[in-house]
C-alpha cells in the first residue's frame, strides 16, 4: 500500500504539472489551510529549522483544491529544508494583493486583478541563475540521486497554473529563496473543512440500489465491483459500451451508471452516458478518470453536467460520491 501511494503521488505530481490532474475546488481561507498543516511542516523539516507564519488578519477567500495547495506548501517547505543543512528559518506569509495591468503586461501568462499571495521564504543557500532558470522543469534537481525526484517545484507550478494563478521565484546565493504563489480571489464564502479525525470517525452509509459498472480492465473491474458490494450496492458489470447498452435496454433495474471515461470500442464513457440517458432518462451517472474535467471535455467531449470522480480514489471518497449521485 505504501508503494502504491508513492506511485500515486508521483503520477499526481506529473499530472498536476501537465495540468491534467482531476481538481476538487473548494472555496477556502488559505490562513486556515496553512494553520492546519503547520505541525506537519514542523515534523517534516525538523527542529533545527524555525517556522514563522505571518498571516494577514483579513484574507480574501480563494477557490482551489485544498489537498493540492497543502501539497504545494509542503513541497516548498521540503525544498527550503534541503537548502538549509545547518538550520535556518522558513517564513510563510499571506497577503491580499492586486496585480495591475502594467505589471501583467510584462508577463503574457499573468492576468490583472485581485489575488491572494502566499510567500514561502527561507534563509538557505539560494540558487545560481542557471539553476533558477530550470527550477520548474520536471525531474530537474540539484540533489543527490535518491534524495529528490525534481517534481516538487513542478507540482507547485502546475497547481498554481491550474487554479488560474501564477508563481514567481526570487533567489540569491548565500541569502535564500522566496517563492510566491498568486491565486485569484473568490467572491464565494469559505466553507469549513472537516479534520482528518472527523472524516475518519464518520463511517460510510450503507448504499442502496443497483450500479452498472463499466470498466475494461478486468482487475480494476473485479476490485471496484467488490468495493461497491461491500458498500451495500448490487452490482452489474460490463467491459464495454455495447454490453452496457444491452443491459440498459433490458429490464434489469439500474439506479446508477458508474463508468470509466476511457473504454475501448469506439464509444467512451461520456458518449455512453449520453446514450444511456436517452434509453433511461432517470438514470444517474458517475464517471471516473485520472484526467481533468477540462482535458476530458476537450479530448473526449465530456458534458459539463456529468460528475467525475478522480482516479485513484479511496473507498470513503467513492462512497460519498455515489451517495450524492444517487440521491441527486
Amino acid at each position: 500500500m505504501k508503494a502504491a501511494r508513492r506511485g500515486e503521488h508521483l503520477v499526481r505530481q506529473l499530472l498536476t504539472y501537465a495540468r491534467r490532474q482531476i481538481n476538487h475546488p473548494q472555496t477556502v481561507n488559505l490562513n486556515q489551510l496553512i494553520t492546519n498543516i503547520e505541525n506537519l511542516i514542523r515534523r517534516v523539516i525538523g527542529e533545527q529549522i524555525k517556522v514563522v507564519s505571518k498571516l494577514s488578519l483579513v484574507l480574501a477567500p480563494v477557490q482551489i483544491d485544498p489537498a493540492q495547495f497543502e501539497t504545494a506548501i509542503l513541497n516548498l517547505a521540503i525544498n527550503s529544508r534541503d537548502a538549509m543543512a545547518a538550520g535556518g528559518r522558513i517564513t510563510i506569509e499571506t497577503q491580499n494583493v492586486t496585480v495591475d495591468p502594467q505589471h501583467a503586461a510584462n508577463d503574457p501568462e499573468v492576468t490583472p486583478g485581485p489575488y491572494v499571495m502566499i510567500a514561502v521564504c527561507d534563509s538557505g543557500s539560494g540558487m545560481t541563475p542557471a539553476v533558477l532558470a530550470r527550477a520548474f522543469d520536471p525531474f530537474f534537481t540539484t540533489k543527490e540521486v535518491g534524495k529528490g525526484s525534481g517534481l516538487g517545484l513542478s507540482q507547485v507550478y502546475g497547481f498554481t497554473k491550474t487554479e488560474g494563478g501564477h508563481v514567481t521565484i526570487y533567489s540569491e546565493l548565500g541569502i535564500g529563496t522566496t517563492v510566491k504563489l498568486y491565486l485569484p480571489q473568490s467572491s464565494n464564502r469559505p466553507i469549513l473543512r472537516r479534520t482528518e479525525a472527523e472524516t475518519a470517525s464518520s463511517p460510510a452509509d450503507s448504499g442502496r440500489g443497483t450500479i452498472l459498472l463499466v470498466e475494461d480492465d478486468e482487475e480494476v473491474l473485479s476490485v471496484t465491483a467488490e468495493s461497491l458490494r461491500d458498500l451495500g450496492y448490487h452490482v452489474v458489470t460490463a467491459t464495454n459500451a455495447v454490453r452496457a447498452l444491452e443491459i440498459l435496454r433490458g429490464d434489469q433495474p439500474i439506479d446508477l451508471l458508474f463508468s470509466d471515461v476511457i473504454i475501448p470500442g469506439g464509444t467512451n464513457g461520456a458518449q455512453l452516458a449520453v446514450t444511456a440517458r436517452r434509453v433511461r432518462p432517470e438514470l444517474k451517472v458517475l464517471l471516473t478518470s485520472g484526467y481533468t474535467a477540462a482535458a476530458l471535455s476537450l479530448e473526449h467531449g465530456l458534458p459539463d453536467n456529468l460528475d467525475v470522480v478522480g482516479k485513484p480514489y479511496q473507498r470513503d471518497e467513492l462512497a460519498q460520491k455515489l451517495r450524492l449521485a444517487i440521491g441527486a
